[in-house]
């Protein structure tokens, strides 16, 4: 089957990343088939002369139902510790092929988890087809090759001139009721909120930063190898001591009602960035390997807005596996498409070795 034959639906196509990514395919003259939970999906897809799809993520059979004789669904619609898992189970149904957007560790475990399944069905499932985690991920991978001993990696990333979408700061609301994470001797290990502080210089002079339980820590060590992984992002001091102060009152949004009350908070009083914000924006990415004789490489990059690149990123791997590529099982984006795949990304500045 030709590529220009194959099928590939966006879901939570009328969201705000949504929304980018169906601009992007079709400034690539690409046909997606637009799908959501809402009939305002239908409205978008009239706009843009594409075809539509409505339907909920309330079971497998109905994900996969909808999912026949689709070659890659792009998933948009978050949270993805809800949305992922099932959909995943859909595609090895149908034997589509699986990319989100996801940061969320647990999404990543829950793909991992489905290699075997995935391999038997002849698909490449791969979460964390944007901002999160093409760029760390594929520095990462440079800087191994540049140590191929390293014993300790950490990365980092900043953001001048942007702001989290809504969906992500609804996200952003669960994840803190469990804490930070890192990678320690291999394992996922549970630690405090801004568990280390350091200072880094993403390329605008010194920042103070904290760890923050990004998804490098899983996704890293299985491009890697790597068994001690942290990621930085920045904060002050005094907003870290804020953050650990605040982490008891963090375990509430475990619970349901408190959860929907602050998510729904956010849903009124959010203005999503606008294409002049984003355009002026710029995104930082840092990493630094160490050895066991405490040698150490360290390197840094600029890229566009992480939605603009989220909207790239998503349309670039969505378009390689409509292709013959013979690959199945789970993948991080770098084990997929190889370190390059960064140099594909809008703007990116090249890596600069320090």
């Amino acid at each position: 089957m030709m590529m220009s034959d194959k099928k590939w639906v966006i879901y939570g196509a009328n969201g705000y990343t949504g929304r980018l990514v169906v601009d992007e395919a079709i400034k690539r003259g690409l046909k997606p088939i637009l799908a959501g939970r809402s009939e305002s999906v239908k409205t978008l897809a009239d706009e843009k002369g594409l075809e539509a799809q409505v339907f909920d993520l309330s079971s497998v059979d109905v994900i996969t139902d909808n999912l026949s004789g689709i070659s890659v669904l792009a998933n948009c619609a978050g949270p993805f510790s809800r949305t992922a898992a099932p959909m995943m189970q859909a595609c090895i149904h149908t034997q589509t092929h699986y990319v989100d957007i996801t940061g969320e560790i647990s999404v990543y475990e829950a793909g991992h988890g489905m290699d075997s399944e995935a391999r038997s069905a002849g698909i490449v499932i791969c979460p964390g087809v944007g901002f999160d985690v093409i760029p760390t991920d594929c520095l990462a991978v440079h800087l191994k090759d540049k140590m191929p001993d390293a014993t300790h990696l950490s990365l980092g990333f900043a953001m001048k001139g942007s702001k989290a979408s809504k969906g992500t700061a609804k996200t952003g609301v669960e994840g803190m009721a469990h804490g930070g994470r890192i990678r320690k001797n291999g394992e996922l290990k549970q630690v405090p909120l801004a568990f280390k502080e350091r200072t880094i210089d993403y390329g605008y002079g010194e920042t103070h930063a904290i760890t923050i339980p990004w998804g490098d820590v899983f996704t890293a060590y299985h491009s890697t190898g790597i068994p001690n992984i942290e990621v930085y992002y920045p904060r002050s001091p005094k907003g870290a001591a804020a953050l650990r102060k605040r982490q008891k009152y963090m375990k509430l949004m475990k619970i349901d009602w408190i959860k929907r009350f602050v998510q729904n908070r956010i849903d009124k009083i959010w203005k999503p960035n606008t294409a002049e914000q984003r355009a002026a924006a710029t995104s930082y990415v840092w990493g630094e390997v160490k050895n066991a004789n405490g040698k150490m490489i360290r390197a840094r990059f600029t890229t566009v807005d992480g939605y603009d690149l989220t909207a790239s990123g998503t349309v670039e791997v969505s378009q390689y596996l409509m292709r013959d590529h013979g690959q199945s099982g789970y993948y991080t984006p770098s084990k997929l498409m190889g370190k390059e795949l960064v140099e594909k990304m809008p703007g990116f500045s090249g890596i600069e070795y320090l």
